[in-house]
């Protein structure tokens, strides 16, 4: 089976998750720079939230140049990681009218630990059906920071109830991570 119907679809799902959650941001009725204050906490949820879709994104493109085949596992292995990110537009908002409020905070991390697991479980998955010596074996090697993130992620949710301040700054701590350029793919892509 083509892998290029799963990219297609999951470039479009990625898409769509973007755009919606860029419709929630509501501008002020007033033309002054001051209105702007009140959107603060809605702004900066949807960068956050944008970087983490855009990370899944251009990770997910580089999983995909290493893949030869799919199979119907890994079609419904990929489903399950578009669900949970399908969820991002929904507890981006929650988070931001709340004003970063102990729940609304947890289930933001609670996506993102499911994000990440459906996203684990596809590389699994994935590497089932692939040669162990593989370039895709070889990118994705020991994963490091995959395993790291969830880790963080588990921490964050229980002490969103402690300070939500602490949840999202390893929410930030874990896209800063992701954003410092992780050439495993490219390596083992580029060699002949």
């Amino acid at each position: 089976m083509s892998k290029g119907r799963l990219e297609a679809f999951s470039d479009g799902v990625i898409a769509v998750i973007i755009t919606i959650m860029v419709l929630e941001l509501k501008p002020p009725h007033s033309p002054s720079p001051a209105a702007l204050l009140p959107a603060a906490p809605a702004f900066l949820t949807y960068v956050l939230s944008f970087v983490y879709v855009a990370i899944y994104w251009n990770n997910h493109h580089h999983l995909m140049h290493a893949v030869h085949h799919v199979n119907g596992s890994i079609l419904w292995a990929n489903l399950h990681l578009l669900f949970w990110l399908s969820l991002t537009p929904f507890v981006t908002a929650w988070m931001a009218d709340n004003h970063w409020a102990p729940v609304p905070v947890a289930a933001y991390g609670l996506v993102l630990l499911s994000a990440a697991i459906a996203y684990f479980v596809l590389t699994r998955v994935l590497l089932a059906a692939h040669d162990k010596d593989s370039k895709l074996a070889k990118a994705l090697g020991r994963d490091v920071k995959g395993r790291g993130s969830i880790l963080l992620y588990a921490a964050a949710i229980p002490a969103a109830f402690v300070h939500p301040l602490i949840s999202c700054s390893l929410y930030v701590l874990v896209a800063i991570m992701w954003l410092i350029p992780d050439r495993r793919f490219e390596r083992v892509l580029t060699k002949p």
